[in-house]
């Protein structure tokens, strides 16, 4: 039985590494920029494979540079009390998993709508840093994990600053610099009230918003999702009361 203890702690002591590698990371991005993402290599490489260039375009936007009415769209879109919560929404999450589970058995049943999934936008950004695009326990274990670190040690605007500069918005678009090129040929700054809703409303399904090629598995209907966007963007808080006002 030595052997199996041996391999036990190795095991241990890879995860360990890990952590301390995903601790070292985060705390180096208080003050550095992400050159990119885990998501971002995985797609320059199925794009591009072993070929220089590449049609990735993305581009770093400081948070004061970003329009107010895009953040409060994306917060409607993705996570609308993303500056109460502490980076999981357990509700949320069983809501979808039951919401899963009633679709899988009605296959023929669409929803158009359909405005969250489970997931916070720490944990999108957890898993776009990080993490593959499989679907297992330990890789949701993982994102749990690496989501309490991004909150424990990032503040909740440095956090959607990231996640504002690193989501995917189209094919090889990433970021909020590329996208309000990519689609309207401005700056993030320059967004009026309906570019920041079309674009929010885009980010379930950011290649299908772009390309119609990828729209045969998307379930949306964008239009609907722009309208419920701009109708509730006023009512969205940019400031956390977890430690009495703005991070």
């Amino acid at each position: 039985m030595r052997w199996l203890s041996y391999v036990v702690k190795c095991l241990l002591c890879g995860c360990l590494a890990m952590q301390i590698y995903f601790v070292t990371q985060i705390g180096l991005w208080s003050t550095l920029n992400p050159s990119s993402t885990a998501f971002q290599r995985a797609e320059r490489w199925r794009l591009c494979s072993w070929h220089w260039s590449c049609p990735i375009a993305s581009h770093w936007v400081p948070y004061n540079n970003i329009a107010t009415s895009l953040k409060r769209a994306i917060l409607v879109s993705e996570d609308d009390i993303f500056f109460q919560h502490h980076g999981v929404r357990v509700e949320d999450i069983q809501k979808a998993w039951e919401k899963n589970q009633q679709q899988n058995s009605q296959p023929g049943r669409k929803s158009k709508v359909a405005l969250r999934g489970g997931s916070t936008i720490t944990q999108q950004l957890a898993k776009n840093l990080f993490l593959s695009s499989e679907q297992n326990y330990f890789r949701k274990g993982q994102e749990l994990i690496i989501t309490g670190l991004l909150e424990l040690i990032l503040s909740k605007q440095r956090l959607f600053e990231i996640y504002l500069n690193s989501v995917e918005w189209g094919e090889g678009v990433f970021g909020v610099g590329a996208a309000a090129q990519h689609y309207f040929v401005t700056t993030p700054a320059a967004l009026d009230r309906e570019q920041a809703a079309a674009l929010a409303s885009a980010l379930p399904a950011p290649k299908c918003f772009d390309k119609a090629q990828y729209c045969r598995k998307a379930n949306i209907h964008f239009p609907t999702r722009q309208e419920f966007i701009l109708e509730n963007m006023d009512r969205i808080a940019l400031t956390s009361p977890l430690k009495g006002g703005p991070r």
